[in-house]
């Protein structure tokens, strides 16, 4: 897996009977094909054909790097 980096999804979901706002996380697979983005990176991802059973996204582009 040299060309898949793992990203993970944070929404806030309102509970439905307190109110409480809750944190969720969803982690996707993505197809990052020339290696350019690093942990910690904020990216875009996109839709693509599946990739394989579990990748069915690709890296559109690093939007911010993170620090190091």
């Amino acid at each position: 897996m040299q060309k898949t980096i793992a990203v993970e999804i944070e929404r806030l979901v309102k509970h439905p009977k307190y109110g409480k706002y809750i944190r969720r996380t969803t982690k996707l697979l993505a197809h990052d094909e020339n290696g350019e983005s690093r942990e910690g990176d904020t990216v875009v991802i996109a839709p693509c054909r599946p990739l394989s059973r579990r990748k069915a996204w690709r890296l559109v582009q690093v939007v911010e790097r993170a620090s190091r």
